[in-house]
């Protein structure tokens, strides 16, 4: 079953209510020439069961404390916005699996070289998905990425995670006179920012509800990062957001500002679709795959991740 992704960008008032969210607005509330039987009608209930992530982006929303204990119990993930309206913080629950000790124990105990054979097809399956968005958007060269793919060896080493983006960071927006993927540059990096702030949040719930710990990385190691895991396992699906801002792109003529329009397309990301195990899926549940096939190959039952796909 798909979650629901539930964006809040105006004043509301969230509570809990027989395990069902229950959304008010108390602008409607108070507007005295407002039939009260049309207010009861604003009124709003969901299933806590069906929620994956609430994004709270309105400085006078306000949420329960048992809201918060019910989201928190199904797993679900809290993102909260900044005076930007910008994604800037992310809740998860503390536990997340039956057998949440004994994963924690075979994570941290995985060896060096388990961690750079998983980082090696970690770092193939971003760039083999990089060229397809390149190829798709612009017809590029991608050739170069194909065999850089294969040449990926255990722990990138020659680093070609680095040379592959360079490569594609250049030939990805090149309508865009001096364009470069930087957190605080140009549009469309305000985009790519806020899906992958969305993207990080699917993972991290994902590894989450694995048993594992989402701060304790294969690859990244910031000890002021409390998602470095979910930072490695999240870069494979990068390409499915950069597809995804081509297309917005393609049909907006203003990019400036994050408008409501696009917020809502961007907000379409659990659901994109992607092949993975041959399979089509959409996106969110694909990440529960890959993040299961993580664990299994922490505990030795599996040798390979299952990442997602384009074709």
């Amino acid at each position: 079953m798909i979650k629901k992704t539930l964006y809040f960008g105006n004043p509301a008032y969230l509570s809990l209510r027989n395990k069902q969210l229950i959304v008010k607005l108390p602008e409607v509330e108070k507007n005295d020439s407002i039939p009260d039987d049309l207010k009861k009608q604003a009124e709003r209930s969901i299933p806590v069961e069906d929620i994956g992530i609430i994004i709270l982006d309105n400085k006078r929303i306000t949420i329960t404390q048992g809201v918060i204990e019910a989201l928190l119990d199904n797993n679900s993930a809290l993102i909260t916005c900044n005076s930007e309206r910008m994604p800037v913080g992310l809740m998860l629950p503390l536990s997340g699996n039956k057998t949440q000790t004994e994963r924690f124990r075979d994570q941290i105990n995985a060896s060096l070289p388990l961690k750079k054979q998983l980082w090696q097809q970690t770092v193939q399956a971003k760039i083999r998905n990089q060229a397809y968005v390149l190829s798709s958007k612009n017809n590029a060269i991608i050739e170069n990425m194909k065999v850089w793919a294969t040449d990926v060896k255990s722990g990138d080493p020659d680093n070609y995670e680095a040379r592959a983006a360079v490569y594609y960071w250049a030939n990805l927006f090149t309508e865009i006179e001096g364009f470069s993927r930087n957190r605080e540059g140009i549009p469309p990096n305000n985009l790519l920012n806020y899906g992958y702030a969305i993207l990080r949040a699917i993972v991290a719930r994902s590894l989450v509800a694995s048993g594992l710990l989402p701060t304790f990385g294969i690859h990244h190691r910031n000890k002021y990062n409390a998602y470095c895991l979910a930072d490695d396992i999240m870069e494979p699906y990068r390409p499915f957001v950069d597809k995804l801002v081509c297309n917005i792109m393609a049909e907006e003529t203003n990019i400036e500002e994050l408008s409501q329009e696009i917020k809502f397309r961007l907000l379409n990301i659990p659901v994109l679709d992607v092949i993975i195990d041959d399979q089509r899926s959409p996106l969110m549940i694909a990440v529960g795959q890959t993040a299961a096939s993580l664990y299994k190959c922490f505990s030795g039952t599996l040798r390979k991740i299952k990442y997602p796909t384009f074709e």
